[in-house]
């Protein structure tokens, strides 16, 4: 029987040849993801080990680095100070020490925008060592900052802004600019810097006056002298530590920081075989629909190995072994074609800017096997059905016909299968919705019994879909006729290659819907919620020096403006978020939905509430209530007016002069301005100059506002639709396979058809539109399915996001039938043309 598959797979080699190609990009997806996320958290792990060769034992503030940016207003104490640095140095066991400051610092390119983005724009100290070096820096043009009027650009940055050696820039790190000299140029491992951020170096003391709260370190590295073991050292430098600090080897840190990399990269993994997977899931559609249309032609052979004395049991395993054998040659291939696909990526993340540390390819014993278990399987597992369908060929009857059709009874027992699984499905889906935010279960369940259900009933949703587009189809003539009825001519076999398109629709439909959907709802409550025209913020989101307002009010086009100044208290106990604005202009700023009250009685001691507080509190308009600050004092405040609160705006809203007596320092997260004649370029421009042309500071309109959240939604469904294109391609592969091995299957049907006078071009069209129309099905139904399942998840995210409303992307679902029709058309190319290439006479003499 080995033989006779073998034999069977060289003989079939060509019609075997999209199904090795479907399981051979599952498993190089799988295999290349192994590959890649084992190189690249190697090369993390050597890198991150390198950059702790040099310290023996790091000295650290207990509860981490302490960033200005956190202050909220209060003055902190020193921890790490250059006395406690120099003790360090001076201990018997230590060589040398160092101190690392890092912070936020905003660099302007040559048109003053900010280079680095929101969150890699970052600032740090050169802290040369005995020999007037910093190891974590290599220069490579000029030299490090010696005075307060320098700094040094990274190279990525210095090469995307044109900047070099003896150019000015403009800084900022906590609100004024500042013109800075470059005097060098350097390459860092610095991974915000490999991420696309910018890295900007001041020396040592003007580093910590910028950078540092309170001029103190973040870290102090030391590096143990020779002889002295980092245990040994350790022991010493806690004996001179302060109470709020603490000591850790570099040993440690190391590992931990490995830790985390394997976690991260894990994690990565992960999300990336989980597409892999449903790439796989898809794949046997194609493998099911290959093997069980082998089986169909080749129904006299097999009833011939019967009456010969095969059993059962030999020609299922038959089929199985031919399973095997494929499973084998695409397992191979693909982790060949894997390990290809992990350089590809590492070089495309390089080439699209985020450096990837050097390093060698880890290709690890078990990725083989797992590529090999898996390729195997999966082939063997889908085609086990079609195995065992043809160990039940009768000799004799079957013998009366080459292409045995599926009976009735088959058909009936399927369509019940799937009517329940679709029921329970839908049942599980709509129980999950009537409980709410706690039937995510439910939900999840269901989504994936309807998903099955409906793919068991494809064949019966095949002949009313099919049907409807025979409205179109007929007005193509004979050839669009034909391509309605050889669609319908086996429903099993449109079904499973119009499931396989289906599937990847499905997804990428019901992400898109609960996309936009979320993005709409944001972008109310971003947007919705204010009147204001323009929001002002630090572009790292620390607090704005209150000068900022006070400079903008001087502005002759500004006619309301107000802070967000954010204290937190206590109201009988439960924490709230408390929100200092201007009681005489916030009406003009913010619009909020009362409930009952308005801003009126703001003055004073006047406050707004959210409906959650209120009910909480059972407070209504005109009671009083206490609110204990994080000072431990307590003011008693008036309901002035009741609100309905969401993620963005909630809390209580009260008078500035209330907040700033229980801050040390007046700070505010935000100023909102409303300009006498709108929003424009012009007010914008004038906003821009009043405050310096300051890069660390943001100007938003609502329209800016809006398109940041537009942007956050589409690069997530764009890297959605990206992981998703594999099983799009396995899918195509399935239509080309199908149409391929159907051509081949009616042969004989074609040439009688030429016989009688139908050209080659209608060949031609009668392929093209029998795929077009197995595609549209897929599509409809995919993303039928897949707006029922974006509407069912959403209602889970309205009950705990109150503006969340379902939207249809219509533009996008016409671009994904659109791209669906575009699919059909190129997966009929080769088939198409080889229908139309069949010599007549040939034809018509096949069996």
């Amino acid at each position: 029987m080995f033989r006779t598959a073998l034999r069977n797979v060289l003989a079939h080699k060509a019609r075997l040849l999209m199904t090795v190609l479907a399981v051979m990009l599952g498993v190089a997806f799988v295999s290349g993801t192994l590959v890649f996320t084992d190189t690249i958290g190697q090369a993390f792990k050597n890198k991150s080990a390198k950059s702790f060769e040099n310290v023996s034992v790091a000295v650290q503030k207990n509860g981490g680095y302490s960033d200005p940016a956190d202050q909220d207003g209060k003055q902190q104490k020193q921890t790490l100070t250059d006395g406690l640095l120099k003790k360090i140095e001076a201990l018997p066991g230590a060589d040398s020490a160092a101190g690392t400051v890092t912070g936020f610092t905003a660099l302007a390119d040559k048109k003053g925008k900010l280079v680095g983005g929101e969150w890699g724009s970052s600032g740090a100290n050169y802290f040369p060592d005995k020999n007037g070096k910093d190891t974590r820096y290599t220069f490579t043009e000029g030299r490090a900052p010696k005075a307060a009027t320098e700094v040094a650009l990274d190279s990525r940055t210095a090469e995307r802004t044109g900047y070099k050696a003896g150019d000015t820039v403009r800084v900022s790190t906590d609100g004024p600019v500042m013109k800075q000299k470059v005097t060098g140029v350097f390459d860092t491992d610095d991974g915000s810097v490999a991420a696309g951020g910018s890295l900007v170096l001041f020396d040592n003391a003007t580093a910590r006056k910028v950078l540092a709260a309170s001029s103190d370190y973040d870290e102090i590295t030391v590096k143990a002298a020779a002889g002295t073991s980092d245990a040994a050292l350790k022991s010493s430098v806690e004996k001179i530590l302060p109470e709020d600090a603490d000591v850790v080897t570099g040993k440690a840190l190391a590992d931990e920081q490995a830790t985390q990399i394997a976690d991260e990269t894990g994690a990565l993994g992960q999300v990336l075989l989980y597409f892999a997977g449903i790439a796989l899931f898809v794949g046997i559609f194609i493998i099911a629909n290959t093997f069980t249309m082998l089986v169909a032609q080749r129904t006299k052979e097999l009833a011939l190995m019967r009456a010969i004395g095969a059993s059962r049991r030999q020609v299922t395993r038959s089929v199985l072994l031919e399973a095997l054998i494929v499973g084998l040659v695409a397992s191979v291939t693909g982790f060949i074609t894997g390990i290809g696909v992990a350089v590809a990526m590492r070089a495309g993340l390089n080439a699209a800017g985020a450096s990837m540390p050097d390093g060698p390819l880890v290709i690890a014993p078990s990725t083989g096997l797992y590529a090999l278990l898996i390729g195997v399987v999966v082939t063997m597992l889908a085609a086990w059905l079609p195995g065992r369908r043809a160990g039940k060929i009768p000799p004799v009857a079957a013998m009366n016909s080459v292409h045995a059709s599926p009976t009735t009874r088959g058909l009936v027992v399927r369509n019940t299968i799937g009517s329940i699984i679709t029921a329970l499905g839908a049942a599980l889906v709509f129980m999950g919705v009537a409980i709410g935010k706690d039937g995510k279960g439910f939900l999840a369940g269901g989504a994936v019994f309807c998903l099955i259900g409906v793919i068991v009933l494809t064949p019966l949703l095949s002949r009313p879909v099919i049907a409807a587009a025979g409205l179109v189809l007929n007005r193509f003539g004979v050839a669009g006729k034909l391509a309605r009825l050889n669609a319908l001519r086996n429903p099993r076999r449109t079904a499973s290659t119009a499931a396989a398109l289906m599937i990847g629709l499905t997804l990428i439909t019901s992400m898109t819907v609960l996309a936009t959907s979320m993005q709409g709802a944001i972008d109310k409550m971003a947007v919705g919620s204010l009147k204001a025209d323009y929001q002002i913020s630090m572009a790292n989101f620390s607090p704005l020096s209150p000068k900022v307002r006070e400079t903008l009010d001087k502005l002759p086009d500004v006619e309301a403006s107000s802070p967000l100044r954010t204290a937190y208290g206590e109201i009988d106990g439960e924490y709230s978020t408390l929100t200092g604005v201007d009681a005489k202009s916030v009406d003009k700023l913010l619009n909020l939905d009362f409930s009952s009250g308005s801003f009126a009685g703001m003055t004073g001691a006047g406050a707004l509430i959210d409906q959650k507080t209120a009910d909480k509190q059972h407070l209504k308009p005109g009671d009083s209530f206490p609110v204990k600050f994080d000072d431990d004092k307590t003011e008693q405040l008036k309901v002035a007016g009741v609100y309905k609160g969401n993620e963005m705006i909630q809390g209580v809203f009260l008078d500035t002069p209330i907040v700033d007596k229980h801050r040390d320092e007046a700070a505010d997260a935000q100023v909102m301005l409303k300009m006498k004649d709108g929003p424009s370029a012009a007010a914008e421009d004038s906003i821009v100059k009043a405050l310096g042309e300051n890069p660390a500071v943001q100007v938003h309109d609502k329209e800016a506002i809006s398109a940041q959240i537009g942007q956050m939604i589409n690069l997530m469904l764009n890297m959605l639709y990206g992981l998703l294109a594999m099983a799009i391609l396995i899918a195509v592969l399935g239509v080309i396979n199908t149409l391929a091995m159907s051509v081949f299957e009616r042969k004989h049907e074609i040439g009688m058809l030429r016989a009688i006078g139908l050209d080659r071009s209608k060949v031609k069209r009668m392929v093209r539109l029998e795929s077009i129309v197995i595609s549209l099905f897929g599509a409809v139904l995919g993303i039928g399915l897949g707006l029922f399942l974006g509407w069912a998840a959403g209602t889970s995210i309205a009950d705990s996001l109150a503006t969340y409303t379902m939207q249809v992307p219509y533009t996008r679902i016409l671009v994904f039938l659109l791209l669906a029709g575009l699919v059909g058309v190129l997966a009929a190319l080769w088939p198409a043309r080889r229908a139309a290439k069949l010599n007549a006479l040939e034809a018509i003499k096949a069996e």
